[in-house]
């Protein structure tokens, strides 16, 4: 990467006498979001009368008020609603810039954030092939319960799912839609005529993830013709799709997953799809990074090969 700055230096000055004091913005930034001054102070390590006395010299500066009290608790102002993603954004953009100059970005391993199941499912078994295009670049790979949150403090690239709009300052990627798609052992449909129907399917245990946005229920109410709910003691919950995953393949039930970490499974036979039906959901899975990186070799490469990985 050059070290050449994009933008050329400007010669104006800065009104530098307009800026609020840095201390004060970090102790807003921290009251707005926690809505709680005490539990600002505790999280910047201050005492509480310090942090009321930024936010009252954060205020004074900019002549509006950023906080209504309601009870123990406060809230942002109209004021406050404004001026908050503006100091967020700032803050970020200083923690990045700031990051970037204490690395050497060719040097050091490239940081992948990666929710748990894609981790275990879909990126754990294709990594060799990365290493051996690309033997000169280290990943160091951090997985996450949550998938849709860019960890910006740690991570230089992740593979996130997106159902709305992208955070600032993020470039993105689309990977692989998302699909839903019914799975389990072959030897729990054994005997059975395939494909089964939706009311043929309620027969069977069923496997879902309660952290996930899709449900059975909306899954049988899109079927033809319609199905009746499951039944609760055949509905058993767990927490990540590898989860899920791994109790159909063990033949505990039939799961419903996201259809693209199921993919090596089926593949292989481990697992069957025993409806024959692969239904659209909303968002994708894409590849996430911050727009200062767009040009780090790391990210590039790591972009390109994950790109490759998606026929």
């Amino acid at each position: 990467m050059s070290d050449v700055p994009r933008h050329q230096t400007s010669t104006a000055p800065l009104p530098l006498d307009r800026l609020p004091p840095l201390s004060a913005l970090k102790g807003f930034e921290a009251a707005a979001r926690l809505s709680s001054l005490r539990a600002a102070a505790e999280e910047l390590h201050l005492s509480h009368p310090a942090i009321a006395n930024q936010i009252q010299r954060l205020e004074q500066s900019l002549g509006t008020k950023l906080f209504a009290r309601r009870g123990r608790h406060i809230e942002l102002t109209a004021s406050g609603r404004r001026f908050y993603p503006v100091v967020r954004d700032a803050l970020e953009a200083l923690i990045l810039g700031a990051e970037t100059l204490r690395r050497q970005p060719c040097l050091e391993p490239l940081r992948v954030q990666v929710y748990v199941t894609t981790s275990i499912r879909w990126l754990a078994p294709r990594l060799a092939q990365f290493h051996q295009r690309y033997p000169e670049t280290e990943l160091r790979i951090k997985t996450y319960s949550l998938d849709w949150t860019f960890d910006s403090a740690h991570a230089d690239i992740a593979i996130l799912f997106r159902d709305g709009p992208l955070p600032f300052r993020l470039d993105w990627t689309p990977l692989f839609p998302s699909t839903l798609t019914p799975v389990c052992s072959p030897s729990l449909v054994m005997g059975h005529s395939l494909p089964l129907s939706p009311e043929a399917l309620q027969a069977f245990p069923l496997i879902s993830v309660y952290t996930e946005s899709w449900s059975w229920q909306g899954w049988f109410d899109t079927q033809s013709p319609p199905a009746t709910r499951p039944a609760p003691p055949r509905a058993l919950q767990v927490d990540t799709l590898a989860a899920a995953l791994e109790m159909a393949a063990r033949g505990e039930g039939v799961a419903l997953v996201n259809g693209p970490f199921a993919e090596d499974d089926l593949a292989t036979g481990r697992l069957i799809n025993p409806m024959g039906k692969v239904q659209p959901a909303s968002g994708e899975w894409g590849i996430a990074s911050p727009s200062h990186l767009a040009d780090d070799p790391r990210v590039v490469a790591f972009r390109t090969w994950l790109l490759s990985q998606r026929d």
